[in-house]
């Protein structure tokens, strides 16, 4: 059994995908109970699976017993095996937190399909990151997008059904760009496999088809990013979205879209040709500051919380994409940290949105008045969540920023440290507005005395998990730190 443990955590929610909809006719409720226990177990998976990894085993498997490069190779190392935990645990919290929310936002009837399209979304972004075929992440990557435009639809209103087509639109573009990269390096090489590129391209380097395949996957996987300014699909997709979607999204989809880019510019190709042939990284640099800077100032002009949020995920994959362009290991290290971190910030913030929706209806933030002491929880999560975002010290986003700030030194791009201090004074400035409103305001009309009206335990109780794994990893940063520092060393060819 153990042997086949690596295809498991993607096997797991594709029959959970497959049984929904024959059992969920039976009882709807089965449709969640399917959910929660595929992304509890592929979330157990992939922990197995990381650990192994820590052990200094890099773990390989063959499906159909087809060895690469012949056959798809399913490959757990020190990057791989940190991202699948990440993506199966937001699944595992995200589903557990699910019922209520898509009991109220999704008719009935469609309830079993919800599931089932999610389970799939979980599928095409696990399959993402353990798949060691270039052609296989490909195909992972287009059914997480499609099971995105079905899940983003479903929010019902004529918003949600715009956002969804604006998305399958850029996606698309996107996808192509992807593909078309495939094509050229298949082209020159006759092989799709990771590991067989690697050796196969460096001889090949200075070959026009392979820099316009690079060029091509580069833009591809920006879009797919949603890295400025190519993130125009992205706030209408978080904002009109049903709650959950917007939830899982928010904290797991772009974060794989970036370990793709980060796996195709740093395995498939090497670090000297990112850093020294192409000026990807230059212009990656650039961008990623932009982006810090361009987020925060939308996310200000927002009057949906929603949509604030979603500008602000804008700005924090700036930070992603600086780490990715610094060059050294701190940056690296920096980046990859912040994929956790921007995944339990932005995750708890969402869930948090997604309770006050369900209790209130509420999503402009000039109604959130008082809302402090009538949900006390699940603001105590926002604050948190909030803080961890502007980069207060003992939160996860101060460890990032500060490995970012480091890397940057080093080096001697001294100009991206405005970038980020002036960035964390933006977050600040838009996440005061909501605390303002929630703790200092009261809602007029509202009787001093009013009964707390928080979400069901279901929904406060996973919430109040992910805020708190914002505070235990920011006191106790070594634990992803340690990690992101060995995926770093095998990125820049140190290992």
């Amino acid at each position: 059994m153990a042997q086949h443990l690596p295809i498991l955590p993607i096997i797991l929610p594709l029959f959970a995908a497959v049984l929904i909809p024959l059992f969920g006719r039976i009882r709807v409720q089965y449709a969640w109970f399917f959910s929660v226990g595929a992304t509890g177990f592929s979330f157990l998976c992939s922990s197995w699976l990381l650990s192994q990894v820590m052990t200094g085993r890099r773990v390989r498997y063959f499906l159909g017993n087809w060895e690469p490069p012949w056959g798809i190779e399913y490959v757990v190392d020190y990057l791989s095996g940190f991202v699948l935990v990440i993506i199966s645990f937001m699944a595992f919290v995200v589903t557990v937190y699910s019922w209520k929310s898509v009991e109220k936002e999704i008719p009935k009837e469609k309830v079993g399909l919800f599931y089932a399209v999610f389970m799939l979304l979980v599928t095409g972004l696990l399959g993402i990151v353990i798949t060691g075929d270039i052609f296989n992440l490909y195909v992972f990557l287009e059914i997480s997008a499609l099971s995105g435009y079905v899940l983003i639809a479903m929010g019902g209103k004529r918003e949600a059904l715009m956002a969804s087509y604006n998305y399958l639109i850029l996606g698309t573009i996107g996808a192509t760009f992807i593909l078309l990269g495939i094509g050229y390096l298949y082209m020159v090489t006759g092989s799709l496999n990771m590991a067989d590129l690697a050796t196969l391209l460096p001889p090949l380097y200075e070959n026009k088809v392979v820099l316009t395949g690079f060029a091509f996957l580069v833009v591809g996987l920006c879009i797919k990013v949603a890295l400025f300014p190519f993130h125009i699909w992205l706030p209408n997709a978080y904002t009109y979205a049903p709650s959950v979607v917007g939830t899982f999204m928010a904290a797991t989809a772009t974060k794989v879209s970036a370990y793709a880019l980060v796996r195709i510019m740093f395995t498939v190709f090497s670090p000297g040709f990112d850093f020294k042939m192409v000026p990807v990284t230059e212009i990656l640099f650039y961008l990623g500051m932009a982006a810090m800077l361009v987020g925060p100032v939308l996310a200000i002009s927002q009057t949906d919380i929603r949509r604030m949020l979603a500008y602000s995920s804008v700005g924090q994959i700036g930070y992603i994409v600086l780490g990715i362009s610094l060059g050294n290991q701190t940056g690296m290290v920096g980046g990859l940290v912040h994929l956790l971190n921007h995944a339990l910030m932005k995750g708890g913030l969402f869930l948090v949105v997604g309770a006050i929706i369900y209790k209130t209806g509420i999503t402009q933030i000039s109604e959130l008045k008082g809302m402090g002491k009538r949900m006390p929880l699940s603001m105590a999560a926002f604050t948190v969540s909030a803080l961890s975002m502007i980069g207060v010290p003992l939160t996860v986003g101060f460890v990032s920023k500060w490995y970012l700030g480091v890397g940057a030194l080093q080096a001697g791009k001294w100009i991206a440290l405005p970038i980020i201090l002036l960035s964390s004074l933006l977050t600040a400035v838009y996440f005061w507005r909501i605390i303002e409103n929630v703790y200092f305001k009261g809602a007029q009309g509202q009787e001093s005395g009013r009964q707390r009206e928080e979400g069901p335990p279901g929904m406060v109780v996973p919430t109040l998990g992910v805020a708190s794994l914002c505070l235990v990893f920011g006191v106790f940063a070594f634990i992803p730190v340690s990690i992101a520092e060995l995926a770093a060393q095998m990125l820049l060819g140190k290992t």
